[in-house]
């Protein structure tokens, strides 16, 4: 296995990571439409925003739990776990009913979901970190794991892109009653290609 997979299979994973987690912010108008009281639409985005900071809140407790799993049962092992977890969660809540139909559950659920993507996203980025570090050559190190500060602003202009693509494809009517949910949706694509790639991983040498 070269190191260039490693790089790749590390960097896409979480690009596509970021990519779950910034889908939510791309699509918080809709959100507050659709997961809130349509009584006071100031507070509704006041809370879709809350609930998009839960993730970030929650990101230190997926590092510190999957950097113990990590060290306990594998690299790779644990590297699966968020990317799944993450994946599971952003596609979850393209298929969440609204606040028309569940009342009180829809925020909760959404906000659950949130939560799980901060503890996925969390545990992610210092996997990936940990991964590329252990397998890169002695004095090559922080060249390799320098190309995983690129998968932020990627993941974004990726969930941005796709949001866009989606709203030109669309009728206006049919975008605001489902066509919000696709970014979501779709990510299961991308998560079942990141989990191929690192299904083909070897654990690190160092592990």
């Amino acid at each position: 296995m070269s190191l260039r997979f490693v790089v790749t299979a590390s960097t896409i994973g979480t690009l596509i990571e970021w990519y779950d987690f910034f889908a939510y912010a791309s699509i918080s108008p809709f959100i507050a439409a659709k997961f809130f009281p349509k009584g006071d639409p100031a507070a509704a985005v006041i809370l879709t925003w809350l609930v998009f900071a839960t993730g970030f809140v929650v990101r230190p407790l997926g590092a510190a739990v999957f950097g113990h799993l990590g060290d306990r049962v594998g690299r790779k092992t644990t590297f699966l776990a968020t990317l799944l977890l993450m994946g599971t969660s952003t596609f979850l809540i393209g298929l969440l009913p609204t606040y028309d139909q569940v009342g009180i559950m829809a925020p909760i659920l959404l906000a659950a979901l949130r939560m799980l993507q901060g503890v996925a996203l969390g545990g992610e980025f210092g996997g990936a970190v940990t991964y590329v570090l252990e397998h890169a050559p002695q004095g090559r190190r922080a060249f390799y794991a320098g190309f995983l500060a690129a998968t932020p602003p990627l993941g974004l202009g990726l969930s941005s892109l796709t949001l866009v693509a989606t709203a030109f494809t669309l009728p206006k009517a049919d975008f605001e009653a489902w066509g919000w949910r696709v970014p979501f949706l779709v990510s299961i694509v991308l998560t079942l290609f990141g989990l191929w790639l690192r299904l083909r991983l070897a654990e690190t040498p160092l592990f």
